[in-house]
């Protein structure tokens, strides 16, 4: 499991930096012009710390996977983060519309991997959450 956990901080740690082209590849400049100063800062502001708790879960799991696996509250941060990447595939099957990827090859791959890589992370905090024998 700690090679597990030492992948998914790799992964966690590329998944934050990849944000920093989100307003450029989005064309935030432009597409979010047309709104409030208040709600362009909201949107700024909650992409940054989005990719920021990312980068901290990753950080967690390359430096802390041992006691991730071997501690009772390790398992209960397991736990929290099974059920956190659990809502996120949630939403990345019945939030986001099929529009955004349908008939789209980069996005329909990217559409694709995001699930695996959310139903990757859940079951490996899963395992760990509810795996006493640690």
């Amino acid at each position: 499991m700690n090679t597990h956990l030492h992948i998914i901080g790799i992964l966690l740690i590329l998944l934050a930096l990849i944000h920093i082209i989100f307003p450029k590849y989005f064309n935030w400049d432009k597409e979010l012009k047309s709104i409030s100063l208040i709600n362009r800062q909201v949107m700024k502001v909650h992409t940054f710390f989005i990719a920021f708790t990312v980068f901290l879960m990753g950080l967690l799991c390359l430096t802390s996977s041992t006691e991730i696996i071997e501690t009772v509250f390790g398992r209960k941060v397991s736990f929290g983060l099974a059920l956190f990447w659990l809502v996120r595939l949630f939403f990345q099957l019945f939030v986001y519309s099929s529009k955004l990827w349908k008939q789209k090859t980069f996005e329909t791959t990217v559409h694709i991997v995001f699930i695996l890589l959310w139903v990757y992370f859940t079951i490996v905090f899963s395992i760990i959450s509810f795996n006493q024998s640690f």
